[in-house]
This record gives structure tokens, C-alpha cells and sequence, in this order.
């Protein structure tokens, strides 16, 4: 009898997230095989990420939140679809490259953006800081989804759970961290963060 002998490698992260990304493109709204390629990955991120557990994303009275996400979203993001990632999802994304059809490129330019969590309104992204905005583009394009960095992470209210998911304290599902050569990368769907600020969060 002669047996063959399989070597199996590890996927590095960023070849895991190419292999997602390509599976988004073909599948829009699917990023199961992103989830299990990394749901194995348990892990604490450094500071100055906050981590979370699994109880934020506990059941709630709309899914995973307490309440639908807002009904006029920015850059006519799509409401369905966001309502459907932000509450009832954790483990798809909005199409690589939604983004791009949306009208924030030709709503925004040089200068920083502050992204509200689509469900309450709170301040959770402010990009770009420590780049420019074209610096910002040229990533999120590269990757397919908005990516934010530590510096632009508003701490009181997103947190990332120790497979990488990373979803605000109320229970809405944002995206995932992949981290790499320059640190922690969040990205983040654009319908989870394409709310209008509530009282307080200007």
C-alpha cells in the first residue's frame, strides 16, 4: 500500500483575509470561511484595544441590540443590509467594496470623519488621524472594508472579542481585526458605522 503524506501550513493572517476577501467577492454577505479560519485564533489584543466577551453579543430585544439600526443612514447606505449585519449576523460582511458604490468618496476629502454606530448613534471611528486621507482610502480599498487603526478607535464604546470580532458595547456587529505589520486593522463594515450622531456625540 503507499501512502501519501499531506504537509498542512498555517495560513498566515493575510492569507487568510485574501481567502475571505476573494470568497466575499464571489459570495456577497459571506464571510463564513473568514470567521473559521480565525474562530481557532483565540487571543488577547494588546493595549490600547479594549477586549469584550461574548455576553455583549447576548441576545437582545432586535437581535444582538436593543433596537433597529437608525432608518436614514449616511452615504445612502442600505438600510436591510445593515440592519441585517449590525443585529443579526457574526459572521458576514457587506460585499468587498460596498463602500466604494456608496457616496462617501464624493461626500468626504481631507479632513476627519467621525463614524456613529448605526443602531445608537455613539461616536465610534474617527479617521483619518495620524495619515491622510488619501492614505486611509488607498488601505480601506486595498482590503475591501473601511480599516481604522487603534489611534482612530473610540475605546468607551467598541470592544473585540478574543476571535478578532470586533462590535460596539451595545451588541452591534462591526467587523473583524486583522491585525498586521503596523498593528491592530479594524475593518468594519460601513452600514455598522454610517449612523448620525445622538446628543452628546458631535
Amino acid at each position: 500500500m503507499k501512502l501519501t503524506t499531506l504537509l498542512l501550513l498555517p495560513l498566515s493572517t493575510s492569507t487568510a483575509f485574501t481567502l475571505a476577501s476573494a470568497r466575499s467577492r464571489s459570495a456577497p454577505l459571506r464571510m463564513g470561511l473568514f470567521q473559521s479560519l480565525f474562530s481557532s485564533m483565540s487571543k488577547s489584543y494588546p493595549p490600547p484595544c479594549v477586549m469584550g466577551d461574548e455576553s455583549l453579543m447576548s441576545p437582545k430585544a432586535h437581535g444582538t441590540s436593543p433596537s433597529p439600526v437608525q432608518k436614514d443612514l449616511r452615504w445612502n447606505c442600505d438600510f436591510s443590509t445593515a440592519d441585517r449585519i449590525c443585529n443579526f449576523n457574526r459572521h458576514y460582511a457587506e460585499h468587498a467594496g460596498y463602500w466604494t458604490s456608496t457616496s462617501f468618496l464624493n461626500e468626504e476629502g481631507d479632513k476627519e470623519i467621525n463614524f456613529y454606530d448605526s443602531n445608537t448613534g455613539k461616536l465610534l471611528f474617527t479617521a483619518p488621524k495620524g495619515r491622510t486621507f488619501e492614505q486611509f482610502v488607498a488601505e480601506s480599498k486595498s482590503h475591501g472594508w473601511p480599516s481604522f487603526r487603534d489611534e482612530e478607535t473610540n475605546w468607551d464604546y467598541v470592544r473585540v472579542l478574543p476571535d478578532g470580532e470586533t462590535v460596539s458595547v451595545d451588541g452591534t456587529h462591526l467587523g473583524h481585526n486583522l491585525p498586521d505589520g503596523k498593528g491592530n486593522r479594524y475593518c468594519i463594515n460601513l452600514v455598522c458605522v454610517a449612523g448620525k450622531p445622538v446628543d452628546g456625540e458631535l
